[in-house]
């Protein structure tokens, strides 16, 4: 998953927000260090701490990079669990009911899809897109 990020330049530093994420910014003194703020704001934005009923935007794919505006890549583990959470909540399902549609016998075995250290077997993968038809791999890894 790729967000834009308009980057702006301020006396000898520079600054960035996120275009979909209202309330992302961040600054840098470099451009690469500028780089890697964005790529740390945007996972910190994204992880949604337990509980959590807000849902973030997903990425605005008719917006192009130039010159002021660039793409940072989320970080896969972050994505694949925020995909997991956001097909949920589209369903409007909890996490009780969408382990149990997905054949898992205790709760925490989902829960730990929806946790960015999740590692998911192939078996679980086609478990996730026969409950979540809409979920992609690709789109969660920026493919």
């Amino acid at each position: 998953m790729k967000y834009h990020f308009k980057v702006h330049k301020e006396g000898k530093g520079f600054w960035a927000e996120c275009i979909e994420l209202s309330g992302c910014f961040t600054e840098g003194d470099s451009m690469e260090e500028l780089r890697e703020n964005m790529q740390e704001a945007l996972n910190l934005y994204i992880e949604e701490p337990k509980g959590s009923k807000k849902l973030a935007a997903l990425p605005d794919d008719s917006i192009s990079s130039s010159r002021n505006i660039v793409e940072i890549q989320l970080d896969p583990s972050i994505a694949f669990a925020f995909m997991v959470r956001y097909n949920r909540i589209q369903q409007g399902l909890t996490q009780q009911e969408a382990a149990d549609r997905l054949g898992f016998e205790k709760i925490y075995s989902y829960q730990r899809l929806e946790n960015k250290r999740c590692n998911p077997t192939l078996k679980i993968l086609s478990r996730i897109k026969k409950v979540f038809p809409n979920f992609s791999v690709d789109f969660a890894l920026g493919c």
